[in-house]
């Protein structure tokens, strides 16, 4: 069964009806704000793409997408669920000729078979996907954070609007100014605590935490967190993440970076073991300077629902599948889920 935590006498604010019209509140609001902050223009986006482009995100390299053939294309042509568009979006910039310091965002639906359900996990995956061309001079931390912090004033507007509608979810969580922190710093802050628990710990002391430089080795020998080693840059990325004050935990919103250029990519694949990735098209374009500098991310619109609708359980604000014992455990604690 999936592993849920029930939060001690927990009462949703709003009702269902009202729950679904705060959805949309919420969606139409921060997709406008994003476009506004980043300069983004909306375009659409794939369900599926053929595995032998080397397009779909691995994620951590384990889980394996839900793959299918049709009969109207080459049956030796594997097609894939997308994981998520990281490489894709990147592409796209490309294709559609996007400017300097302009760029696109689009609604990402994915189905994550391998995903382990709880209350914040579940195998359908909705966020938002955006990326956003750049310089070689932009290729820096301050440049990073600075976009970070453009996407944090959106968070603000949205938590602002939705405690004015809806006064019974009580005070504002979010802090002015969102706080920065690397993975090392961190865990020199706290060596005896797990990455999860690490998080927690900052994330429940600073309220908003972006984390930053995920996916290299640590000087414990260990990673903060996995990261693909083909489009993020380790030294150039990070994770938005808020406290939950429902769940008494960190709720990651969100997970971006500026991508790799030929440098990066080749130096992260070594550490990866996964040279061969290199023949691939889209990494063939990176090397060759086909593809533009960018930056970009994913970032969850069920968890930003969750976070400002102040939701125990993602099933909340999402429709998705549970098993038997989940939906009777939901049921009996006033977890309705859609």
């Amino acid at each position: 069964m999936s592993q849920i935590i029930i939060p001690k006498d927990y009462q949703p604010h709003l009702n269902l009806i009202e729950t679904e019209v705060a959805i949309k509140m919420i969606k139409d609001t921060f997709e406008r704000r994003l476009a506004e902050q980043l300069r983004l223009t909306r375009v659409s986006a794939p369900l599926f793409l053929l595995k032998n482009t080397g397009l779909n995100d691995d994620l951590n390299g384990i889980e394996k997408p839900v793959s299918f053939t049709s009969f109207e294309l080459n049956h030796n042509d594997e097609i894939e669920i997308i994981h998520s568009l990281a490489k894709w979006k990147r592409d796209a910039l490309y294709r559609y000729g996007f400017e300097q310091h302009t760029g696109l965002y689009t609604d990402m639906n994915a189905i994550r078979k391998d995903e382990e359900l709880d209350n914040i996990h579940s195998m359908y995956v909705d966020q938002w996907d955006w990326e956003m061309v750049i310089s070689k001079e932009d290729r820096t931390l301050d440049y990073f954070k600075a976009i970070v912090s453009k996407i944090y004033n959106a968070l603000l507007d949205v938590e602002f609007l939705m405690i004015r509608h809806y006064p019974q979810l009580g005070e504002s969580i979010l802090p002015d100014e969102i706080y920065f922190i690397t993975s090392q710093e961190l865990e020199d802050l706290y060596p005896d605590l797990s990455p999860k628990e690490r998080e927690k710990a900052i994330t429940k002391d600073k309220k908003a935490v972006c984390i930053l430089q995920i996916g290299d080795i640590l000087k414990s020998g260990k990673k903060h967190d996995g990261r693909a080693p083909d489009y993020d840059d380790w030294k150039l990325n990070g994770d938005i993440l808020v406290y939950n004050t429902q769940l008494d935990d960190a709720l990651e919103i969100s997970s971006m970076g500026i991508r790799v250029d030929e440098h990066a990519l080749k130096e992260q694949l070594e550490k990866a073991n996964a040279m061969e990735r290199l023949s691939l098209p889209f990494h063939q374009n990176v090397i060759n300077h086909v593809l533009p500098l960018s930056i970009g991310g994913g970032i969850g619109q069920s968890r930003l629902c969750m976070f400002f609708l102040r939701k125990a359980h993602i099933g909340e604000v999402q429709a998705s599948l549970w098993d038997d014992e989940t939906m009777k455990l939901c049921k009996e604690n006033h977890i309705h889920l859609l």
